[in-house]
């Protein structure tokens, strides 16, 4: 049998840390953990622990990255919600400055330096505020035509966005944001609130949610920048999970009835994935990739603080070997 030199024509390396930025087949061995280690594609998505949120919080907004993340508003305490935001630098969270108003079913979106909060809701009240973030702190810009929560948010930055549905009593409404005003497009074809996001403001996809009369529903809907149209459903209807990726390419976990499931859509149908390894729903998600994202908060119930970070099927994964 060839040995491993034989076939790379290098010995394993000895490394006191995993490699900065190993190629995929590459097998090291690391002096610290005691314990052989190398880069392999995965065959399934997978997800794994993050850092967990300094507050346990659900109904919250999200945007970002899997390595630089926002986290904003939630509950509890409700009333009214809360104003806090906490960023994550792929490790630990870390709180920054609040939002100006506090909330929760919050929506949001963009990346960490740039990102969009609006709608939601305190002590009962739709909210129509809307706060853009620098890095540094929220700013109120001009607010929402139509005040509510619990909607379909999308959009790359602060310059951009878009808002979908919401409740209750659930709407269609969708509007966008050109970075001064938002402005009334066509509706959604179904009415709902707890809708799943992705995307950004002139192609998303809204996914799932729960329609008039209390029922969750599986039905997906595409968004071409003039108009929605209903593709193919989720395989489990739910509502309150977290989304991201793009309206040809998306993932959406967790959700109410209480599911840790995972579906990944690419582009023509959704197929079932592996679990999150805590099942919540109203969790944040950084909205920006079917192969690399994040899920953070929810309720379990209690409200949790757990991240799990995801990887998609056939990216590449560190593993750890052993002799089973």
């Amino acid at each position: 049998m060839a040995t491993y030199k034989q076939i790379f024509g290098t010995n394993i390396e000895v490394l006191a840390s995993d490699p900065a930025n190993p190629v995929q087949g590459q097998v090291w061995y690391n002096s610290t953990d005691n314990v052989v280690k190398g880069l392999a594609a995965t065959t399934a998505g997978a997800w794994a622990t993050g850092g967990t949120m300094n507050t346990a919080k659900a109904y919250h907004g999200g945007s970002g990255t899997k390595t630089a993340a926002l986290s904003f508003g939630g509950w509890p305490p409700s009333p009214p919600g809360i104003a806090l935001t906490e960023s994550y630098n792929g490790t630990a969270w870390t709180e920054v400055a609040d939002l100006n108003t506090a909330r929760y079913h919050i929506g949001g979106s963009g990346i960490q330096n740039s990102t969009l909060a609006y709608g939601g809701v305190s002590v009962g009240v739709a909210i129509v505020n809307t706060e853009s973030w620098n890095e540094t702190s929220w700013t109120e810009v001009n607010n929402l035509n139509t005040g509510r929560w619990d909607a379909s948010s999308a959009g790359a930055n602060n310059t951009s966005a878009l808002y979908a549905g919401g409740g209750p009593p659930q709407v269609a409404i969708t509007e966008t944001w050109n970075g001064t005003c938002w402005t009334e497009v066509n509706d959604l074809n179904t009415a709902r609130q707890g809708t799943g996001r992705a995307g950004i403001a002139t192609a998303a996809l809204a996914m799932g949610g729960e329609v008039p009369g209390g029922a969750a529903t599986g039905a997906t809907e595409q968004w071409n920048s003039t108009c929605w149209s209903e593709v193919a459903d989720l395989n489990t209807a739910r509502y309150g999970m977290a989304g991201g990726g793009t309206y040809t390419s998306a993932i959406t976990a967790g959700g109410n009835p209480f599911s840790a499931l995972t579906e990944i859509w690419n582009g023509t149908s959704w197929t079932e994935d592996t679990d999150l390894s805590t099942g919540r729903y109203e969790p944040g998600g950084d909205g920006s990739s079917s192969t690399s994202g994040l899920i953070f908060g929810g309720n379990v119930p209690p409200a949790t603080g757990a991240t799990e970070e995801w990887t998609g099927a056939g990216s590449p994964l560190t593993v750890t070997f052993t002799d089973s």
